[in-house]
C-alpha cells in the first residue's frame, strides 16, 4: 500500500477547503438574471426564482441602494404602486430596488412573502437579500455603505430580522407596520450599532402593543418594548416626543456619543397600513427619505 505523507494530506485538505470556498462563493451569488421589461428583472438565487423592479436616479455611480420589501401576497408592481417611493427617492439620487419575496418551499399553497422567522427549511432570504444587494451595488457602482431596508407588513417583520442578522451589510432598516418576529426577540443581541425607524398604527390590529394590552396576549414582543431595545442596545440614552400630522406621535432616541438614531412614529388612528398623507397628515416617503439622510 502506498504511504501517505503528511504533506500530501495538508494538501488534500487544503484543495478541499478551496474547493469549498469557491462552491460557497458561487451559492451566494445573484443568478440567471434575465431584463424582462424596461424597468423588471428576473433572477434566481438558491435555486428560488425571484423579481424585482428597479428605478433608478440619473447618476448612478455611488448612488444609495434602497431595497423595497412587499407584504405578504403582494409583489413588487403591486408594492411600487402602494408606495410609490421611487418618485421621491430617486429625483434625490436614490436607486429603488421593489423586490418580490417568495412562496415557503415546506408550504405549495402559501403565497409569496419573507422567512421573517428564519425557519431553517425556509427560503435563505437574509443572504439573499445581501446578494441581491451587492450585485446591485457592482453592476451600477451604487455606495456599498449607504444599502438600506424598507418593508411593509411581512416585508417589514423581514426588516427586524435583516436588523438583527445583517446589520454589518446594511446602514438602516425602515418598518411600516412591522414587528419583531419572536425567533428573533429570543435570539437579540445584548448590543447593537444599529439605524431603526418603526412606524405603528395605534389602532394596528396586526402589531402588539403595549398601549392598548394586545401584547399581554402575544407571544411576540409589545413594539414598544421592541423600540427601547434597540435604543438600549444601541446605548442611547435621549428620548425626546413631538407631534406631528394629525396628532401622531414621533419618538427619536439618540445621543451625544454615537451617531445611531432610532425613530418611532405612532400614527393617529393608523390602522395595519402604510399610512396615508390624507388621513395622517404626513407624507409618508418625505419622512422615511429624511431618517435615511439622518443614518449617512
Amino acid at each position: 500500500m502506498r504511504k501517505i505523507t503528511l504533506t500530501t494530506l495538508l494538501l488534500l485538505a487544503f484543495l478541499l477547503i478551496t474547493s469549498c470556498g469557491q462552491k460557497k462563493t458561487e451559492e451566494e451569488k445573484i443568478e440567471n438574471i434575465i431584463r424582462e421589461k424596461a424597468d423588471r428583472y428576473s433572477c434566481t438565487y438558491d435555486g428560488v426564482k425571484h423579481s424585482f423592479l428597479l428605478e433608478l436616479p440619473e447618476k448612478t455611480e455611488n448612488a444609495p441602494l434602497v431595497l423595497m420589501l412587499p407584504g405578504y401576497g403582494n409583489n413588487a408592481e403591486a408594492f411600487r404602486l402602494q408606495t410609490g417611493f421611487d418618485k421621491h427617492a430617486c429625483p434625490q439620487g436614490y436607486t429603488v430596488a421593489y423586490v418580490t419575496g417568495a412562496r415557503d418551499p415546506n408550504s405549495p399553497g402559501s403565497s409569496l412573502g419573507w422567512n421573517f422567522e428564519g425557519n431553517p427549511a425556509g427560503n435563505r432570504d437574509v443572504e439573499f437579500l445581501k446578494a441581491l444587494a451587492q450585485y446591485l451595488c457592482d453592476e451600477y457602482r451604487l455606495d456599498g455603505k449607504r444599502i438600506y431596508a424598507v418593508g411593509f407588513s411581512n416585508g417589514a417583520f423581514m426588516t427586524h430580522r435583516l436588523a438583527m442578522e445583517a446589520q454589518d451589510s446594511f446602514a438602516a432598516f425602515v418598518s411600516v407596520a412591522g414587528l419583531m418576529p419572536e425567533s428573533v426577540w429570543k435570539e437579540r443581541r445584548e448590543s447593537n450599532t444599529v439605524r431603526f425607524f418603526q412606524i405603528t398604527g395605534e389602532k394596528d390590529d396586526v402589531v402588539p402593543k403595549n398601549s392598548d394590552g394586545s401584547a399581554a396576549y402575544s407571544k411576540v414582543p409589545a413594539i414598544e418594548d421592541v423600540m427601547e431595545y434597540w435604543a438600549v442596545s444601541c446605548g442611547l440614552d435621549q428620548k425626546d416626543s413631538v407631534r406631528i400630522g394629525n396628532a401622531s406621535v414621533l419618538t427619536k432616541y439618540k445621543s451625544d456619543e454615537r451617531p445611531q438614531q432610532i425613530w418611532h412614529l405612532v400614527i393617529s388612528e393608523g390602522r395595519h397600513s402604510w399610512p396615508d398623507e390624507r388621513y395622517s397628515g404626513i407624507n409618508t416617503n418625505t419622512l422615511i427619505l429624511e431618517f435615511l439622510e439622518c443614518a449617512e
